[in-house]
């Protein structure tokens, strides 16, 4: 990596030489404002800190005006974030980062919702749909290998949404904008003496960017808590409801999108998906001395899904033609006890236990323009029912020998087990991982008040998900060890001016025995060992009362190392398909006058090979502007409008069809709305 040691040179000389800066021994940055209220929140923040990594937080004033039509879009605005936007209905697209694609066969994020695990069991995102702007606190995103916290689905990192608890509130927001968008966010906060309840409602429409894209969806939520008049104990039930049902426009082939971007194809007319999603969540947190903390959570997650698509049209067969079912069922428990045992020395240990109960139903259909769903499948490749149950451990010191340095050594353990029964009678077991090691080791040292430098190394591990074989070990099959993922950062945030923070961080992370696995088609290739490395650049600046900025670039890689196709051909010094090399971020806030505000931001992704051999060409890179305005009428009432892709940028999310239907052999499209234009009424009572 000695590409990347001259900037962070440069880095730690100015930084040595600044005036103002953020708290010593911290390698967090934020961008906007935050303000904790609940105990639950509080306790969340306190175990990011110990996290000595590359960490940043999203403010509530950077997301509850945003609009998106999933909250996983909010996280463009995030220095290094990938988005990948499949636009097909329910199944839009997700945000990745530390060059982990979005494709769905390497879900290397973990993704919570005030510290809930929500993962579906393929690692994709999908309960993170469940939680709205106006509803969130803050989004956390860490980086890395090193957090101790968490074991499953947590490769490259992981992300928490915070939702809002606690406080005294009544926030509406109403939108009216392009494709006949309307949607309207109601958030409610009572708070007095020691109970505190929440109340979030949300109704979304749209009929889409593309024809047959319609989107029909609703979310509610509650949160009730009660803090003793000490505020040393809180005990809090969180529960959520979500319903979506979405038509899916269909891929492209590079014909279609020539003659049409917004069209789909007749034979997609009965595709959709129709998704139902559920959470509850008991939280705890006690603090029964000065030196103690326990924190716990209790957990219930469902995920149904009834999915009908048609990939292709270019011949008869059944293969393209597919209706997919979920049941998901996840029940769990995380808990966590602190001691501080001195002023140098606190010693921290975790549990984490999760029983899934699964359904996977998929039928294929006979070749008709459009498909008919309703007919009778022309056979049934999956029928299947499979438990998955993870135990995990940790245990980490904070050790803060001197107030400069902070030293964080961290181990953690997971098992794993499960079954699967199969049609035709087949029992099968999880193959047996054994105990999957993982240690890891964390350093700050503040070389002057604002300015500290942190290193970190640590393992995390992938191993596969699904309903059968090869994850389950049926007769014959092959077992995969699991994948151990060693990463080693070094970074330094300093503050080179009064109002400033930024951050420059080298990092790079190799796996052995990578696989990219998707369960929903049963398709498992091994990619043997990769390497992945970037640098990331990042500063965010207060230039004054009235004006802000902010820019980030992650320049990134991810290539294998050693693995071969089917054919015996060497994909080694390939790069992991669908991984752009870089991903850019700058954007301004300026306060016009004290009722007007006017806000911009430009992001771009690079472009990407599109399949393992590298040998179709580059695709899906973007460069867009977006642009607002917010007007106070009062100081409860405001009016917002919003300009997405400003310059009408067209581009669009490319796949390659080969993997799975044997088809054409040639990329599919899927277009990215063009120009669109939002306006909003926001009451703040």
């Amino acid at each position: 990596m000695n590409y990347a040691l001259r900037p962070l040179a440069f880095a730690v000389a100015l930084g040595s030489t600044a005036v103002h800066a953020a708290p010593s021994g911290e390698s967090t940055i934020t961008l906007g404002e935050i303000s904790v209220v609940g105990n639950a929140n509080k306790s969340a923040m306190a175990g990011s800190s110990r996290v000595l990594t590359s960490v940043d937080v999203l403010g509530a004033d950077r997301i509850e005006q945003q609009n998106v039509s999933t909250s996983w879009e909010l996280l463009g605005q995030m220095p290094g974030i990938q988005l990948t936007e499949t636009g097909q209905g329910a199944e839009s697209g997700k945000a990745t980062l530390r060059a982990f694609n979005g494709e769905g066969y390497i879900n290397g994020i973990k993704t919570l919702i005030d510290g809930v695990p929500s993962n579906v069991n393929s690692g994709n995102q999908r309960f993170t749909d469940m939680v709205f702007p106006l509803d969130l606190e803050y989004i956390e995103v860490v980086r890395g290998t090193n957090d101790a916290r968490y074991g499953l689905h947590n490769i490259g990192g992981n992300i928490n949404f915070v939702t809002r608890q606690g406080g005294h509130y009544t926030d509406a927001r109403l939108t009216y904008g392009s494709f006949n968008t309307r949607e309207l966010q109601l958030a409610i906060g009572r708070e007095s003496l020691n109970f505190a309840q929440n109340y979030f409602l949300a109704k979304q429409q749209s009929d889409g960017f593309r024809d047959h894209s319609d989107s029909d969806k609703y979310s509610l939520g509650g949160k009730w808590f009660y803090t003793n008049d000490d505020g040393d104990f809180s005990l809090g039930l969180v529960t959520r409801v979500y319903h979506h049902e979405a038509e899916e426009s269909g891929f492209m082939t590079r014909e279609e999108l020539a003659a049409s971007r917004t069209r789909s194809d007749p034979k997609n007319a009965n595709d959709g998906d129709d998704r139902d999603m559920h959470q509850a969540a008991l939280h705890l947190d006690w603090q029964p001395s000065d030196t103690l903390n326990l924190n716990s959570k209790l957990y219930y997650n469902r995920y149904d899904d009834d999915r009908q698509i048609t990939f292709t049209g270019y011949q008869p067969g059944s293969a393209p033609r597919q209706r997919r079912q979920w049941d998901e069922r996840q029940t769990g428990m995380l808990s966590s006890l602190s001691w501080t045992a001195n002023d140098w020395l606190t010693l921290e240990g975790g549990l984490n236990a999760e029983h899934q109960d699964n359904e996977y139903r998929r039928t294929r259909f006979n070749y008709s323009v459009p498909t008919d769903f309703d007919a009778t499948p022309a056979r049934v490749q999956n029928d299947d029912a499979y438990t998955l149950d993870n135990v995990g451990v940790y245990l980490q010191a904070v050790i803060e020998p001197t107030d400069s340095l902070k030293i964080i050594p961290a181990y953690r353990v997971d098992r794993f087990y499960g079954e699967t029964d199969l049609p035709g009678g087949i029992e099968a077991d999880l193959q047996d991982y054994g105990s999957i090691l993982q240690p890891k080791l964390s350093v700050v040292y503040s070389l002057t008040p604002d300015a500290n430098i942190y290193a970190n190394w640590g393992r995390t591990f992938q191993i596969l998900t699904g309903s059968g074989a090869p994850a389950y070990m049926t007769a014959g099959q092959t077992s995969f060890a699991p994948s151990i993922n060693t990463g080693k950062e070094l970074g330094i945030k300093f503050s080179p001016l009064a109002g400033t923070e930024a951050r420059i961080a080298i990092w790079q992370q190799d796996a052995t025995d990578e696989v990219a696995n998707m369960p929903s088609t049963g398709t498992t290739v091994g990619l043997g060992e990769t390497r992945r490395r970037g640098v990331d650049l990042q500063v965010n600046a207060r230039i004054n009362n009235r004006w802000s900025v902010w820019a980030s670039h992650a320049y990134q890689e991810a290539k294998v190392k050693s693995a071969y196709t089917a054919s015996g051909t060497s994909l080694a010094g390939n790069e992991v398909f669908s991984t752009p090399r870089y991903i850019s971020n700058l954007g301004t806030d300026y306060q016009l006058t004290p009722d007007w505000r006017l806000g911009l931001q430009a992001r771009a992704q690079g472009d990407y090979y599109i399949d393992e051999q590298n040998e179709q060409g580059k695709y899906g890179g973007f460069a867009v502007l977006d642009v607002s305005a917010e007007y106070m009428v009062s100081p409860t009432l405001s009016v917002d409008l919003q300009v997405k892709n400003l310059t009408d940028y067209e581009y669009e999310y490319v796949w390659y069809d080969n993997f799975f239907w044997g088809g054409d052999d040639q990329p599919m499209f899927s277009p990215a709305p063009g120009r669109s234009a939002y306006l909003s009424l926001n009451v703040k009572l």
